[in-house]
């Protein structure tokens, strides 16, 4: 938020007042509360971050709609579809905006890759590939949370599913960004969604997109090292991602078609996503557009993750609607 432009941090929110004190001291935030109203009450506020534990997301997002302050919150948008659904209702009725935390929209790397899908570069795409894991060689095989983020291990709060909702959900929006279309039929394989493993540590999931385009995605945490990639053909080429951490603008990006072959690289810069999406959301509110990713994007995140989960439980497809219902 320092970073961004023309952005105060005006007041953070903790559950212990000690702690929101001591976040607000070493970020140079003006207040500090642990009591929600208070916090949604001050006039200085013109939006909120929500980036609270995933099972807080809906009540924090609808309690500030109600109070008349915009929302950017972070991935995933809820634990429950219909939750989610909730929080798209909530600030439409209230007339604010709702941001998502889909901050891989703005890698310069994938703000070309769809242009160049745009532009039929590498002609009919037929087939996409995201892979989001991390890992370090040696580790053991899970490392369980423990204290304030205990609630990464409990099924009903982090969402019923960990790597889905915490690394494939950006692969499921980044192909609907690039592809300009939606996701209809879902597969999901896990090591877990069983009741002697609720929480899955990696997972593959292989989609079909309204126009017939396969995708397949792969994320987890049990990776002997962080490997973020991505990759989709056309008919008349391919464009592919090389080395590259997405959030960090790390590595470089290739296009081979039979018009052209290029290649860009991208410096380390690690906050350069995040500070484009602030950026945008504050550009969305000065000129009262919607931002790049919408709490209709999130709703849509939230029916493929939770189809994801559907698929890994019961070992069959999922159909997807491609209109959304709300309640």
């Amino acid at each position: 938020m320092k970073l961004a432009d023309d952005a105060q941090l005006v007041a953070v929110y903790s559950r212990d007042q000690a702690r929101a004190d001591a976040f607000a001291e070493k970020y140079g935030a003006a207040a500090a509360c642990s009591d929600l109203d208070a916090l949604l009450a001050d006039p200085r506020i013109d939006a909120v971050f929500v980036a609270s534990p995933n099972y807080l997301h809906a009540q924090q997002t609808i309690r500030a709609a109600s109070a008349g302050k915009h929302v950017l919150a972070e991935k995933p948008m809820a634990t429950t579809v219909s939750d989610a659904a909730a929080m798209v209702d909530a600030c439409r009725d209230h007339g604010v905006k709702l941001g998502m935390g889909f901050e891989l929209r703005f890698h310069p790397a994938h703000l070309w890759a769809r242009q160049l899908i745009d532009d039929r570069a590498i002609g009919r795409i037929r087939l996409a590939h995201g892979q989001w894991g991390r890992g370090n060689r040696g580790e053991p095989e899970h490392l369980p949370r423990s204290g304030l983020r205990q609630w990464w291990e409990t099924p009903e709060l982090i969402g019923d599913a960990s790597v889905l909702v915490g690394l494939g959900v950006h692969v499921f929006d980044l192909f609907r960004f690039l592809l300009r279309e939606e996701i209809v039929e879902v597969v999901a394989m896990t090591d877990g969604q069983t009741t002697r493993q609720p929480l899955e540590h990696i997972a593959t999931i292989a989609l079909r997109m309204a126009s017939g385009v396969i995708a397949q995605v792969m994320c987890g945490r049990m990776l002997p090292d962080t490997q973020n990639d991505l990759a989709l053909y056309g008919s008349d080429g391919r464009i592919a991602t090389k080395e590259t951490v997405w959030e960090a603008r790390l590595g470089s990006m290739e296009l081979v078609s039979a018009s052209a072959n290029e290649i860009a690289s991208y410096e380390y810069n690690y906050l350069a996503n995040f500070v484009a999406e602030l950026n945008d959301f504050r550009d969305a509110l000065e000129h009262d557009r919607d931002p790049a990713a919408t709490g209709d994007d999130g709703l849509h995140a939230a029916q493929i993750t939770d189809a994801a989960i559907e698929s890994a439980k019961t070992g069959r497809m999922v159909k997807l609607e491609t209109k959304i219902h709300r309640h």
